[in-house]
């Protein structure tokens, strides 16, 4: 009498089987979760639709206007070469959004593939684990900003300056998950028959590291996003004739006591931003873990 083995970890069947099912489940243990979809879904049709929402074009220059406040003409008032706060601003969502998720995808692809192979290939551990601990013994906004000073101030080396810090972290999270899951008797059994190490990864191991690394591109996207809004504030990210929420802040904040107006718009837009991919990050987490899942 034979009795199949199980292809996943204890308690996995506590996981949605699919995507509608996840998001009803984490919709009624959080709430909070329907605020961060639509606050997040607020900022990507921004994003998107930022040349018609745009008043002007948010490098348009016009010395007589600068400094005004809100009008009928510029909603959230001009800076001090007059150019329209609110396009900018509707302007910035897009650089954060598109680093934010970059940031994530890159990181996550990354951290998969080396977690994988230094949680299951023992020789190996030790030896990209080592370089792992270096990386993040490095802050990660210094790092960033020699990157960048290095290599001159643009949107693929400001995203290729935040995803290298970050992939240690997603190393570390996959590698502790495969570390357990090689030991489970359904991969010993695959590997007693033959099966080739791809396949086992690929088929064995891999499913089980969705669900902790969906969770984990949440928390990396918005520490993305409000890297890139320091880089910006500091000098060190995008160039400052992109328009961008740390650029906006940044270029404010020697007018804050006469305008504080130009710093509190963006600063709104990226706290919510952050806010809401964060509350998503949490609901997921909660979802997708069945301990929490059986606790409730």
């Amino acid at each position: 009498m034979s009795t199949a083995l199980p292809r996943t970890l204890p308690g996995a069947d506590a996981v949605p089987g699919t995507l509608t099912a996840l998001a009803r489940s984490a919709v009624l243990r959080h709430p909070s979760v329907i605020f961060g979809a639509v606050v997040l879904l607020i900022l990507t049709v921004m994003a998107i639709f930022a040349p018609y929402l745009g008043t002007v074009d948010p490098r348009a220059l016009e010395p007589a206007e600068r400094m005004r406040g809100p009008s009928e003409a510029h909603w959230f008032g001009t800076d001090f070469y007059g150019r329209d706060l609110y396009t900018r601003v509707v302007y910035g969502a897009r650089i954060s959004l598109i680093v934010g998720v970059i940031v994530a995808v890159l990181s996550i692809a990354i951290g998969l593939a080396i977690g994988l192979v230094a949680g299951y290939v023992r020789w190996l551990d030790g030896v990209i684990m080592r370089f792992m601990d270096g990386l993040m013994a490095i802050p990660g906004i210094l790092l960033a900003i020699a990157m960048i000073a290095l290599s001159g101030a643009s949107l693929a080396t400001v995203i290729l300056a935040i995803t290298i810090p970050d992939i240690p972290r997603v190393v570390r999270l996959v590698r502790s998950v495969v570390l357990t899951i090689r030991e489970e008797l359904y991969v010993q059994a695959a590997i007693a028959v033959g099966t080739r190490l791809p396949k086992v990864l690929i088929k064995h191991v891999l499913p089980n590291t969705i669900a902790p690394l969906i969770v984990q591109g949440t928390y990396v996207a918005a520490s993305a996003i409000l890297a890139e809004a320091i880089l910006s504030f500091l000098g060190a990210g995008i160039p400052p004739e992109i328009p961008t929420w740390g650029n906006i802040m940044a270029e404010g904040r020697i007018y804050f006591m006469v305008a504080p107006r130009i710093i509190l718009f963006p600063g709104i837009c990226l706290a919510f931003a952050i806010l809401a991919v964060n509350v998503l990050g949490d609901g997921l987490r909660d979802t997708l873990d069945p301990r929490l899942v059986k606790r409730m």
